[in-house]
């Protein structure tokens, strides 16, 4: 089918304009001033982040203290044969920079830790000019996550937290709810007792209610060891997919 052609009178299109048809100019306006900040640069944090440049937000902070392994390439956007050793937030930083020339990226290599929180998100907020609209939390520590909550519910920075998508196969159990509407998820069960303990009132975090499936049978660990949990290739891109968008309406105020 032939595509349509574009007449005399009609603009080129941009890597913009179908943003602007959707959210309209003040819509993207707002997306493009937005400074929306992403810890971890795993599964869930590389698509997620992948998603935020395409649409148009103006800086992003990347953070992540890891580099690019094998066993990434099965659902990580940075991650290809010919990235594996290298940091994931130069491999981030570099492919922002093709989808989106124009996003300021401040990146920072590092782990994140529970006692380093409030001085990597205050230190990050200054340099991004005083503003964070948005902070997505896409690690998998639970003292860090709570940590993060903790920081936000005390500064009024709004965040959304993801919960865990190992050994899960249907996508279509996610949704995105208040720590305390949650059920049938282990590290939801975990932070909803954390998160009443510290007093947090609210936290929205994107979740599954699905049971883990079994492992297949497979060779003992060894002694003092855990096996790997399993991730289905599809499965931390759509969550990422999801943070996308749900930090997205949030930030232009439609669909949510």
């Amino acid at each position: 089918m032939a595509e349509r052609e574009t007449t005399a009178t009609e603009p080129p299109e941009t890597a913009l304009s179908r943003l602007e048809v959707m959210w309209g100019a003040e819509g993207l306006e707002r997306i493009q001033r937005s400074t929306v900040m992403v810890l971890g640069v795993g599964g869930v944090g590389s698509n997620c982040i992948e998603a935020l440049a395409r649409g148009g937000v103006g800086t992003l902070i990347i953070v992540d203290g890891d580099a690019v392994a094998a066993s990434n390439i099965n659902r990580q956007a940075i991650a290809f044969t010919d990235t594996v050793g290298r940091r994931k937030v130069d491999v981030m930083r570099e492919m922002i920079g093709r989808i989106n020339p124009g996003t300021r990226v401040l990146a920072r290599d590092a782990f994140v830790r529970a006692e380093d929180v409030e001085a990597l998100i205050e230190g990050c907020r200054a340099e991004a000019g005083g503003r964070i609209d948005y902070l997505v939390d896409a690690i998998d520590t639970v003292s860090t996550k709570l940590a993060v909550a903790d920081l936000a519910e005390r500064t009024g920075i709004p965040l959304v937290s993801s919960m865990g998508g190992a050994m899960k196969l249907a996508p279509e159990r996610l949704r995105i709810t208040d720590i305390y509407e949650t059920s049938g998820d282990a590290l939801s069960r975990v932070m909803r007792k954390e998160c009443r303990k510290r007093g947090i009132g609210r936290l929205d975090v994107l979740y599954s209610d699905e049971e883990p499936v079994a492992r297949p049978d497979s060779p003992a660990p060894r002694e003092g060891s855990r096996p790997p949990l399993g991730t289905a290739s599809y499965f931390p891109p759509i969550m990422g997919q999801m943070l996308a968008g749900f930090v997205i309406r949030k930030l232009v105020r439609r669909g949510i």
